[in-house]
């Protein structure tokens, strides 16, 4: 289950960390971002459909997922001093690729005009049968 870890650690040229409002990692070897340091990038890992508390959000619908983790991804921005328009990269993994259409409105609501590069993926599974979406990101930060 979620570790309830928020530490901030810092290794050489990286900082590796759990913003609050995003649940805690499912599990303990993955950070819910990386930090780089010595350059303004940001590598945000996969974030699925679960609040703040752990509960997964839209169980069935595809379009309610993919809001909610383009939530926690906001959330993560956020906590690093970004915003949707710094992210340059999106990888969003499905378990059926038929719900691309579904998913669409949550993205353009975020990303209307001039969105970071993506791609999709359909897979076999994510952490949770009940997931149908997750999606990574990186993105440049301010000076």
């Amino acid at each position: 289950m979620a570790t309830k870890t928020r530490k901030k650690t810092t290794k050489g040229r990286k900082r590796s960390w759990n913003p609050p409002g995003v649940p805690a990692p499912i599990r303990g070897y993955y950070s819910n971002c990386v930090r780089v340091e010595s350059g303004p990038l940001l590598f945000v890992s996969g974030q699925v459909s679960m609040d703040a508390k752990g509960r997964i959000v839209g169980k069935g619908d595809p379009a309610k997922q993919a809001e909610q983790t383009l939530k926690n991804v906001l959330t993560i921005l956020k906590a690093n001093g970004a915003t949707m328009a710094d992210v340059v990269q999106v990888i969003v993994y499905v378990t059926d690729i038929r719900v691309l259409d579904e998913i669409r409105d949550a993205r353009l609501k975020h990303w209307p005009k001039g969105g970071p590069s993506s791609a999709i993926v359909e897979v076999a599974g994510l952490a949770f049968p009940e997931l149908m979406v997750e999606i990574s990101a990186v993105a440049v930060l301010p000076s």
